[in-house]
């Protein structure tokens, strides 16, 4: 079940919004994705495993973490690189860095833009 998104490390792409197929997140403030409907997620990890930047952890359980789970713990994810680890194992994205901000595709840079400018005309 999702249980971080990482501010520091999110680059406002919404590629997580856009994958996750039970609509468990919400664009927060500063266009911060928050986990607004943590009880429909089917631990999917789609929005893990698109993640230009390991900024998501999806714990493997069914249910929310526990109160001072390790699962919860942003700091102790970090620092046991547990950010991007199903990703990792599935091999999807291999050479990615995690936390690269400089990527140049136009899915996340298109949308750090809209965060940024005024949206376009039509």
């Amino acid at each position: 079940m999702i249980e971080v998104v990482s501010a520091e490390r999110c680059v406002l792409c919404d590629v997580c919004i856009k994958v996750c197929p039970t609509d468990v997140f919400d664009r927060g403030p500063g266009g911060l994705p928050v986990i607004a409907r943590q009880s429909d997620c089917q631990t999917c990890f789609m929005c893990e495993v698109n993640c230009p930047t390991d900024a998501l952890y999806v714990a493997p359980l069914t249910g929310p973490a526990p109160e001072g789970s390790p699962h919860t713990d942003e700091a102790a994810l970090g620092a046991s690189d547990a950010f991007g680890l199903y990703r990792r194992y599935v091999g999807w994205g291999n050479g990615r860095i995690p936390g690269a901000r400089l990527d140049t595709n136009h899915i996340f840079t298109a949308r750090v833009r809209t965060v940024t400018e005024s949206p376009p005309a039509h």
